[in-house]
């Protein structure tokens, strides 16, 4: 089988020394297995993307020594796949619409402690319908839309005894408690602590979770590498790719670079961006060496 990675930032700010440990890590991985490495542009929060941060990806990455097939994947491009997607999990009862906004969630009456899952807060289903929607019913426009978590889980995974199911992925590398190898998880366990989680959302029309699914498949990745902080967030991918009938990637989640404080990098920390230590001086070697390759 062939070996193809993919590196899939955000076009809404600088990358900084995280964003060049994950990218290094993938293209290694590629290289070292004869496979093919992809960059994908994930913008669908047009709200937040920019083309000048688009074009310093690019500047970012060559610079690197990093190279990939051209014309990269948009996901701005791909709207109406994510769109089909979603109607037919409509039409297949799967889906419901959600009026609540985060404050009405963290403010909401539950049983017990609030969960935090990969998706933020489990939805307490206060939108939840009464009656299951009808496929026949009209497919909602520009609205907020998640995903009946224990309908969905309740009929897919692989039978254990007495029929509890289960999913499962292969973790090359490590998640943020040292798992690794094969990475199950009940269906039980995915409606208690991821519940149900967002497909669309009403101002981009999709969500980072089903496009990353579709955009995979639809390139053929079959080898992952990304952050730590995605680990739990995978399961709500193995989930969408049984549902969808996808294939599931094998997954290598890595460390993460931090601050002297140790709190991870984000955009916003322009002092660790690529193109500032660049801009100082420095050459891809230092970038190995500060990352830790």
């Amino acid at each position: 089988m062939a070996w193809v990675e993919r590196f899939a930032p955000s076009p809404t700010g600088p990358l900084h020394l995280g964003h060049a440990y994950s990218a290094l890590l993938a293209w290694d991985r590629a290289v070292a297995n004869g496979g093919e490495f992809l960059l994908r542009i994930e913008d669908i929060d047009q709200s937040r993307a920019r083309v000048e941060w688009e074009a310093q990806i690019y500047e970012d990455l060559e610079w690197l020594g990093i190279w990939w097939p051209k014309p990269v994947l948009r996901q701005s491009e791909r709207l109406s796949a994510y769109r089909k997607a979603l109607k037919e999990l409509w039409n297949q009862n799967r889906l419901y619409p959600c009026t609540c906004t985060r404050r009405d969630i963290v403010e909401a009456p539950q049983e017990g402690a609030q969960i935090l899952g990969p998706d933020g807060m489990v939805y307490p289903g206060t939108c939840f319908p009464e009656s299951p929607y009808m496929s026949t019913w009209p497919f909602p426009e520009n609205q907020t839309l998640r995903l009946d978590m224990d309908a969905t889980t309740r009929n897919l995974g692989a039978p254990r005894l007495h029929f509890e199911r289960y999913f499962s992925f292969q973790e090359a590398g490590t998640g943020p408690n040292g798992e690794t190898g094969l990475i199950e998880f009940t269906a039980d366990e995915a409606v208690k602590t991821i519940g149900d989680i967002v497909l669309a959302r009403r101002d981009m029309a999709t969500s980072y979770h089903l496009s990353v699914v579709l955009d995979d498949a639809f390139q053929g990745v079959t080898h992952v590498t990304r952050g730590q902080d995605l680990f739990e967030a995978t399961k709500i991918h193995v989930i969408l790719q049984k549902l969808l009938g996808l294939p599931t990637p094998v997954y290598h989640h890595h460390v993460l670079i931090r601050d002297k404080n140790g709190k991870r990098l984000a955009k916003r920390d322009d002092a660790r961006a690529i193109s500032k230590f660049r801009d100082d001086g420095a050459t891809p070697e230092d970038i190995r060496r500060m990352v830790g390759l």
